[in-house]
């Protein structure tokens, strides 16, 4: 389960299936929380990436829905200055270069469980498939509430310097707030 950072703004009893329109995601309310290892696998390493923007669309039929979301490569912090600092640097993220990661996802598939959102993320400049699994999604009148997970594999998006210092997956857990536009 992910933690929000600052609670369930949907009051309860107002919960609800994500109703049709856009919304904008809330950076100060969303999270991207990772998880991964280090050194060869001995030291567990926890850390976060911040949402710059991000807008949902729900639409009816649920397959014209679409997800786009930014995130600020150099956003990446994980409580230790000299690896994040290395992390941003050209061996890895390569942040002067390319300052954004983007998100781009359809619609949830939903022939079995768990619910899947399918879209491609983009890392320095490269492209992948990507396939999230949908925790809940509740709305009221002016709020979204969503959660999401995937384990991404670094090498896929030709992130291979540090083999065996650095763990090739990191899993990925999300939470965001996004507040109703349209």
């Amino acid at each position: 389960m992910v933690e929000r950072r600052t609670g369930s703004p949907v009051p309860a009893g107002r919960e609800s299936s994500p109703r049709v329109g856009d919304y904008r995601i809330d950076p100060d309310r969303s999270t991207i929380r990772f998880r991964t290892r280090a050194l060869f696998g001995v030291l567990p390493v926890r850390g976060t990436f911040t949402i710059g923007e991000g807008v949902i669309s729900v639409r009816s039929p649920l397959d014209d829905s679409v997800v786009v979301v930014e995130v600020p490569a150099g956003s990446f912090a994980s409580g230790l200055r000299i690896r994040d600092r290395h992390v941003r640097a050209a061996d890895f993220l390569d942040v002067d270069t390319h300052p954004t990661m983007f998100f781009r996802g359809g619609p949830p598939g939903q022939a079995g469980a768990p619910t899947v959102l399918h879209g491609n993320l983009t890392v320095r400049g490269v492209s992948q498939p990507l396939s999230l699994v949908l925790g809940s999604a509740t709305s009221n009148d002016t709020l979204l509430m969503a959660g999401a997970t995937v384990t991404i594999d670094r090498y896929a998006f030709g992130l291979t310097k540090g083999r065996g210092m650095a763990a090739r997956h990191l899993r990925i857990a999300i939470e965001v707030v996004a507040t109703r536009i349209t």
